[in-house]
């Protein structure tokens, strides 16, 4: 399927219910950080390269004028339709491509006619999650896998990682990143993420960790169009089949008709409350806004989280 990219702890139903939902913060690095947001944009760095994004969740003001966004930027991506657009360069010279640096890892980022760079940010939540449940010789799968940063962390602590993505480019992009950051080989399957699982599914293979960012929508390869909310419990369901005893799961989601009820009650079959984490993921911007980046399920086959 293609990838058209574009959460409570303990007793999850409590505070969902009472309307607090626990948030986690992916958090800013050398290389990265959010600095403004407001008007339906976001204001980044990577790197020395600052970009400026729309960003629907961005439904404030920001606390920096325009113009001196202006004056900070490299790039402003223009939209063109809900899906497309293009760059506009605002310094003269400034790079298309470029490289970043996450710990010891080295991702390369560029401009696309999708808005995107090639790296979700706010991932770093998952990211130090992975890294702190993940170590030689286990084996880790990655749906929907992008281009690939969590694969990256996960080969990075010793894992056996199956990366897999429908889209070629976006195999190629990983490979490139896995080279960038002189990291050993990964299995890299250009397919459908849900079929693949469900094959491995009947193959009776199993892992210790499975990690999972499907996109709201997308077309498939044959044009059949991709809904996450009508199979976002299949997804769930065919991922705890594939969990080894104490094996974990990440599954993100950033979909307007996917709320925190929804991702729990798809759970609920598989996962007991102390067994799981559900919860908003978001960032912090320098000037101290706070955006909201979508929902997020953790769990754990058989333990407490």
């Amino acid at each position: 399927m293609a990838n058209t990219h574009h959460k409570a702890s303990g007793n999850y139903s409590s505070s969902t219910d009472a309307g607090i939902a626990l948030r986690e913060y992916g958090l800013p690095w050398s290389d990265y950080q959010l600095l403004d947001a407001g008007d339906g944009k976001k204001l980044e760095r990577w790197g020395q390269v600052v970009t400026i994004r729309p960003e629907i969740q961005a439904h404030f003001k920001p606390e920096w004028p325009y113009a001196q966004w202006q004056e900070m930027a490299h790039w402003e991506f223009e939209e063109l339709s809900s899906t497309q657009g293009s760059w506009k360069a605002i310094k003269t010279h400034s790079p298309e491509q470029w490289t970043i640096a996450y710990e010891n890892l080295t991702f390369g980022l560029k401009l696309t006619k999708f808005k995107h760079v090639g790296l979700f940010p706010e991932q770093q939540a998952n990211w130090r999650f992975i890294k702190e449940r993940t170590y030689v010789g286990q084996k880790i799968l990655n749906l929907f896998a992008y281009t690939g940063a969590a694969s990256m962390v996960a080969r990075d602590c010793g894992a056996d990682v199956v990366h897999v993505d429908s889209v070629r480019q976006m195999i190629s992009w990983a490979n490139e990143n896995r080279e960038r950051s002189s990291l050993a080989d990964i299995k890299w399957v250009l397919e459908d993420a849900l079929k693949f699982a469900q094959r491995e599914l009947k193959r009776g293979n199993t892992y210790d960790g499975i990690i999972m960012d499907p996109p709201a929508f997308g077309l498939g390869a044959k044009g059949e169009k991709w809904i996450l909310e009508n199979h976002l419990s299949c997804l769930i369901a065919t991922a705890h089949g594939l969990m080894n005893p104490n094996a974990f799961l990440i599954v993100n989601t950033y979909s307007p008709k996917v709320a925190l009820a929804d991702l729990a009650k798809s759970a609920e079959p598989y996962f007991s409350a102390n067994q799981m984490e559900i919860k908003q993921l978001w960032m912090r911007t320098r000037t101290g806004k706070e955006l909201f980046c979508g929902n997020l399920l953790r769990a754990i086959k058989g333990l407490p989280i």
